[in-house]
């Protein structure tokens, strides 16, 4: 009999595999950080011992989720500039409040707080853009989370750099401090194209094609953006990029709100990839992106749930169940986004859109242990006929139970383990009273 870590056993699991293979009381053995084996419950106890067992009776075993656009450490402007459109909210709210208060301190515990939020919701990995991520890798290497980062790169002035070249060098050292770490991976992001020169652009390719990182970018996020970049280049922004040798399998644009038949065509033939954000687009009315189109050319759409100053949580759970409803109420077709297919999407898919899938968004051995439980024993998921339909439309963050990142249990019982909650939430209490006083100014 073999000794390993951890098994879990004797719930239903969702492997969210290329087959969609649905176990009945299932095990999954964990070693050090990985899958190594996954079968029935008897099974797995004749074949392994455990250091420590994990009781999943009455729940769910599933990959964790993967959100594929955060700005983590907004969590500290949490519901500042509600009900506003896009370019309002952010150059008469956003850009001001950050200028004021983002600093590494914020960076540090705002990022805690979203660590928190999203761990307590069956997020594992998260992809992000925003100010200081140094602080923001620190503080999901403290959190155990699985993290693809990125500094924001604009033309103009951040907290974090007063030239665009200085955010350049910013990103080579992410990159240098950051290689080979199990769980912080760099992405170099350009803001927007409304935001970053065709200079800048161009160097931030050059950081990416030579350490073969991912690039993320904002892209026509509403009407008024596209119509803003279609006069300013004289063509769409989607040729436009494929001008500068933007469009690969490299790279993530963020939103694509605002997408062309000729847009789709041209990300599915470079292998583009897309995240997409419901909440976000709909709080601030910037429309529906066109995604089961986007699906049906072939295009990887991953899930996200954006910044907390634009949607407010990063329940991924939410957001799945925002997307499976925004596309059928937007097209009158109740079987656009089922619910199999927006669960994948914030899984396995969304794996695939940060580049990660050989690793993770799916139950497989050899992939790494990020796995969530999700208790089913709760009077809203009773009774249960599709563990996919409970998860869209049924279910919410506060019914995922244990997580495990990398191999390590980082909640049990709903109890985070590696950060103490109250503490964290202190400490953005006393940055949101900074906040305050300087939107007062």
């Amino acid at each position: 009999m073999q000794e390993i870590d951890i098994i879990i056993t004797g719930g239903k699991a969702l492997l969210l595999d290329y087959q969609n293979t649905h176990l009945e009381n299932a095990a999954i053995a964990v070693n050090a950080s990985e899958i190594v084996a996954i079968g029935q419950a008897e099974q797995i106890a004749k074949k392994y011992r455990a250091k420590k067992t994990i009781s999943a009776k009455n729940s769910l075993i599933m990959p964790g989720f993967v959100n594929c656009h955060t700005h983590a450490a907004m969590t500290c402007f949490r519901g500042i500039a509600d009900d506003l459109e896009l370019m309002d909210w952010l150059n008469n709210y956003i850009f001001p409040a950050e200028a004021k208060n983002v600093d590494k301190d914020m960076a540090y515990w705002g990022t805690l707080l979203a660590a928190a939020e999203m761990i307590k919701s069956g997020t594992t990995t998260f992809c992000d853009m925003y100010i200081f991520e140094d602080e923001t890798a620190r503080a999901a290497k403290t959190a155990g989370m699985r993290c693809l980062i990125g500094e924001v790169l604009f033309d103009f002035p951040s907290p974090n750099f007063k030239t665009p070249e200085e955010g350049l060098t910013y990103t080579r050292m992410l990159v240098e401090k950051w290689q080979n770490d199990p769980l912080i991976n760099i992405i170099v992001e350009p803001h927007a194209l409304y935001t970053c020169s065709p200079p800048l652009l161009a160097e931030a390719k050059k950081i990416a094609d030579k350490h073969r990182l991912s690039l993320g970018i904002h892209l026509l996020e509403n009407k008024a953006e596209q119509e803003q970049l279609k006069q300013k280049y004289g063509k769409s922004a989607a040729s436009f990029l494929k001008d500068i040798c933007y469009l690969n399998e490299r790279l993530i644009a963020f939103h694509c709100v605002c997408f062309s038949e000729e847009d789709m065509k041209l990300f599915a033939d470079h292998k583009c990839r897309v995240s997409h954000n419901p909440a976000s687009n709909m709080k601030l009315a910037s429309g529906v992106a066109p995604v089961p189109d986007m699906l049906k050319a072939g295009i990887t759409v991953g899930l996200g749930t954006d910044g907390c100053a634009s949607n407010n949580n990063l329940d991924m759970i939410k957001e799945m169940s925002t997307a499976a409803k925004l596309h059928k109420v937007a097209r009158l077709d109740p079987t656009v986004m089922d619910a199999q297919t927006v669960v994948r999407m914030a899984t396995i898919e969304g794996a695939k859109v940060l580049g990660m899938e050989k690793i993770i968004g799916s139950l497989e051995v050899g992939k790494k242990a990020d796995i969530i439980i999700i208790g089913l024993n709760e009077p809203h998921l009773t009774p249960l006929y599709s563990e996919y339909s409970h998860l869209v439309y049924a279910a919410s963050g506060a019914d995922v139970d244990t997580v495990l990142i990398n191999g390590k249990v980082v909640m049990e019982n709903r109890k985070l383990l590696t950060i103490d909650e109250t503490e964290v939430m202190q400490k953005v209490r006393k940055i949101a009273i900074n906040v305050k006083d300087s939107l007062r100014q």
